[in-house]
């Protein structure tokens, strides 16, 4: 388990190279359109400072967005309660506690560290799950404030937008702008030129949301292995997902760009959520949890 927080620690400096190595990449494919290589340094500064200011601001917005109220254990003493054992178990600083008005049952975590995290629950998941099965589920959002999950999801959630915006960009610069007048490149050239950059445009944020859902396929795992190991009952939270499975629906204020902070996907199924799913399948995490429950 802790070999496992380690490499998830490590892979975290990887994830950060690769989606700067995507940003570098497009930067350069937008000098070139314009014709001015100083346009390449100013896009990447441009696009990491705004994935830093995402990173400070996220948590904010993803409270504000999904409509969570923060509570008091006098509000909602149950999951107060829990969630203030499972930190003392885990020797973490107490999180914020919220909750959300929404019969979808679900819950998630996030903030930039264990000193700045928060950890939400719906009212549905409140109402159908059993004191071990919340506690469970709650074990799991504490798993990702423990792993340092919220911190990677986080910064991954601030460079995907990185992408989307400088993609956005440079779609902008291929219908309207083009190079400069003082270029010598014209004719097929240019078209060639354009046809990268159109192709750069398009991929650039697919692969980012394939590289981000696999990211949080692996840490859910990971999670699911940490609640497990900190109540040393992985049938509680392998029964709460199976509630989940079978009463689970959309949440109905949330977006595809926190869809990865939820315990189980907030959204309608189809294919292309199955697609870019950041979730693995329900049935494996509970055929892992069961599977493994003697290793716990």
């Amino acid at each position: 388990m802790y070999s496992a927080i380690a490499k998830n620690k490590r892979n975290t400096v990887f994830i950060i190279l690769l989606f700067i190595l995507i940003i570098g990449a497009l930067s350069v494919v937008a000098s070139f359109i314009v014709g001015d290589w100083s346009v390449s340094i100013w896009t990447v500064v441009v696009a990491i400072g705004y994935a830093v200011i995402q990173y400070f601001l996220a948590t904010r917005e993803t409270l504000a967005l999904s409509g969570a109220r923060e509570v008091t254990k006098a509000d909602q003493p149950r999951l107060y309660r829990i969630v203030e054992n499972l930190a003392i178990t885990e020797g973490l600083p107490m999180p914020k506690v919220y909750v959300i008005n929404d019969p979808a049952p679900n819950a998630f975590a996030t903030g930039r560290d264990p000193e700045h995290a928060v950890v939400a629950a719906t009212t549905g998941i409140l109402e159908i799950m059993t004191d071990s099965e919340l506690e469970g589920v709650m074990a799991h959002e504490m798993g990702h404030v423990k792993n340092y999950d919220i911190r990677v999801s986080l910064i991954v959630f601030g460079l995907v937008i990185a992408i989307g915006l400088i993609a956005d960009i440079i779609f902008r610069m291929l219908f309207w702008g083009g190079r400069s007048r003082n270029s010598n490149l014209g004719g097929p050239a240019f078209l060639v030129v354009i046809a990268i950059g159109l192709v750069a445009a398009i991929l650039a944020p697919i692969v980012a949301a394939v590289v981000q859902a696999a990211v949080s396929r692996q840490r859910e795992y990971l999670a699911d292995a940490t609640s497990s190991l900190t109540t040393r009952n992985p049938e509680a939270l392998a029964s709460a997902l199976e509630k989940l499975q079978t009463y689970g629906r959309p949440v109905a204020r949330t977006n595809t760009s926190m869809s990865h902070l939820w315990i189980a996907d907030p959204n309608r199924p189809g294919f292309m959520s199955k697609l870019f799913s950041t979730h693995p399948p329900i049935a494996d995490r509970i055929a892992r949890l069961r599977n493994n429950a003697t290793k716990f």
